[in-house]
């Protein structure tokens, strides 16, 4: 085989050609999966409410669609290593230290997928005797694509691990490859540990995994499939079927969508026009760019559901005013962290979004209940960045005429109201929280072109491919979840930990307290959407029996896991920030504090106030 650059090895060569292959297979199907989505889901809504028709087929063949694009999904992520992981440790190695650790996530990931394709195989031909009661077609076409899924992964997994030098990848290969040795001739042992074993695996296996920067959906997977194959009898097929299960609720179809919303508001000028507005009217007080941040986050927050692309719309626009008023860039990523924090629970938020899915709490109730919890939090950020920017550099910022501040209302209005069409549509009934992210798309399209005239059609396939690897990455982590909660609850781990968190001494109070504590510390680990699919099912019902409405609840949980998710050293939020605002993370650790210590004591305030969670319901 010939060589395409001096000195590069032929088997780096093959791997690059496979790798780009692979691109092709995945990323073409998925992009034109996400249009589909919205084609026949906006079809849907039509029909029913404009035409008084309803089609009978759309949720079903959405719901089919929406596998395959979850697993291809999970496939161009695993491509360009978009995969949620936690990289503070293994970020802290030496350049040796860093390449063991890559090669012993690259073995974990794909011992993971070869002990999940067998199963898939086996379930996938189970699905044939199953017929979809609209379409009537076999249930197989769907379920084939976590087989297909899994075989991609791992193709590009054993591609990763051919480009490691020999000495890594034999490294990661052999180490993995003793620890599942020690624990299949140490079964016999570890039965007689009981439940014991759930530390073993879900603890100390599952930490370490997490620790050495596997990614944290194939972890999850992992520890469940090695706990199940290790100490149980139990076919992992199962898995398999819960993992189908966790990834095809169709309320889950909205993760994409509303990802690629956010992506759009950006692409057309929306996001730019409402932060225009709000630095016109704002911009000229003392601390006024912080407050404009802060605002644009809450307002940008309602229409995309996806914190990374509510920093991606806003920070470039203000950082560099920001800056040349005399703001440190630490003190700025920190501010954006904090409000991403903050803005947790605006609605359409992709966390209120799996919260309803897997605990059955209403949509609508939760969209509703978001919006003042997020309120309290800005008012203490308001009042820490104002104290902050007492220092701020005022010379030549003036007022702008009234004249210019309504010429740029006028302007942001299209915008403004996009977030109060989405809610007015699930409030009123009109779709689905899942159908209502195609009457944005539709709304930002027209927009974008008709009024901001901005809708630069290069950009339309590198949006719907980055949607399928955001969206694929997020329900990759819900299915092994959805997995590894089963596997908890059959161990009866879900009645203790139920029993423990009732039992805590305080009633309500003690159990809130409890509740807030833990979700902090597992969002710092296991981000939002793992922790809440995880813990969600087993906590929702505790708080009911002592009294805590589920309302208020998912609201307390979710800004804890926000505060988390947001907090150095171990929060990936925060380094998402950091690469937003392209700000060394070690500039921002130290100023970050007071704002989380403010977003804190928004937080006990909105537990303490159950009406700020449940007034308008």
């Amino acid at each position: 085989m010939t060589q395409t650059h001096a000195g590069t090895p032929p088997r780096l060569t093959a791997a690059a050609r496979i790798d780009l292959l692979l691109r092709l297979v995945a990323e073409i199907p998925a992009a034109i999966l996400v249009v589909a989505e919205v084609v026949v889901l906006f079809a849907g809504v039509v029909a029913r409410y404009a035409l008084h028709t309803p089609l009978i087929w759309t949720d079903e063949l959405a719901s089919i669609l929406f596998l395959w694009l979850a697993m291809l999904g999970a496939v161009i992520a695993l491509q360009r290593s978009e995969h949620m992981r936690l990289t503070a440790v293994a970020g802290g190695l030496s350049s040796t230290g860093r390449a063991r650790t890559d090669a012993l996530a690259a073995a974990a990931v794909a011992t993971f997928l070869l002990m999940i394709v067998p199963p898939a195989w086996d379930y996938a031909s189970d699905q044939w005797y199953i017929q979809t009661p609209a379409l009537s077609i076999h249930d197989t076409y769907r379920a084939v694509a976590i087989l297909v899924g899994g075989v991609l992964m791992l193709i590009t997994a054993l591609t990763r691990l051919l480009a490691l030098s020999w000495k890594d990848a034999a490294f990661g290969i052999v180490v993995v490859g003793a620890l599942a040795a020690v624990l299949h001739f140490a079964a016999p042992w570890l039965l007689g540990f009981g439940n014991w074993n759930l530390v073993l695996f879900f603890v100390l296996l599952l930490g370490a995994a997490v620790l050495l920067s596997v990614p944290i959906g194939f972890a999850f997977g992992l520890a469940t499939l090695a706990y199940l194959a290790t100490l149980t009898r139990t076919p992992l097929t199962v898995v398999v079927s819960r993992m189908d299960e966790g990834m095809s609720s169709l309320i889950l179809l909205a993760v994409p969508l509303f990802v690629f919303l956010g992506l759009l508001i950006e692409m057309t000028g929306m996001a730019r026009a409402m932060v225009n507005f709000l630095s016109a009217l704002l911009g000229h007080v003392r601390g006024g760019l912080s407050y404009v941040l802060l605002g644009a986050m809450y307002l940008v927050s309602g229409i995309s559901g996806s914190k990374a692309a509510d920093m991606a719309a806003v920070a470039p626009i203000l950082f560099p005013d920001m800056k040349r008023r005399g703001f440190n860039e630490g003190e700025l990523v920190s501010l954006l962290a904090a409000s991403g924090a903050m803005s947790e629970t605006i609605p359409p938020s992709l966390v209120l979004i799996t919260i309803g899915s897997v605990t059955g709490v209403s949509i609508a109730a939760l969209f509703t209940g978001g919006l003042v919890p997020a309120a309290v939090l800005a008012a203490a950020l308001a009042f820490i960045a104002r104290w902050r920017g007492r220092n701020e550099n005022m010379e030549g910022v003036t007022r702008p005429p009234w004249a210019v501040i309504g010429k740029a209302f006028v302007i942001s209005l299209p915008a403004l109201v996009l977030p109060f069409v989405i809610r007015f549509a699930v409030i009123e009934g009109i779709a689905t929280a899942t159908e209502v992210s195609t009457i944005g798309i539709v709304y930002a399209i027209i927009v974008g072109i008709l009024v901001y005239r901005q809708f630069p059609l290069r950009r339309l396939y590198p949006m719907l491919v980055e949607t399928a690897s955001l969206s694929g990455a997020i329900l990759l982590i819900i299915g092994t979840a959805t997995g590894m909660a089963w596997a908890l609850t059959q161990s009866g781990f879900s009645h203790q930990l139920a029993a423990a968190m009732t039992s805590m001494p305080g009633g309500a109070t003690g159990f809130m307290a409890v509740s807030i504590v833990a979700f902090i510390v597992l969002g710092s680990v296991l981000e939002g959407i793992p922790a809440i699919v995880l813990f969600g099912p087993l906590l929702f019902p505790s708080a009911r029996l002592v009294g805590i409405n589920e309302v208020h609840y998912a609201m307390v949980v979710i800004l804890a896991m926000g505060i988390g998710l947001f907090a150095p050293p171990f929060g990936v939020g925060y380094y998402a920030a950091c690469a937003i605002g392209r700000v060394s993370p070690d500039a921002a650790m130290r100023r970050i504090w007071p704002y989380l210590l403010a977003v804190l004591a928004g937080l006990i305030a909105v537990a303490a106030v159950p009406w700020f969670s449940t007034g308008f319901l």
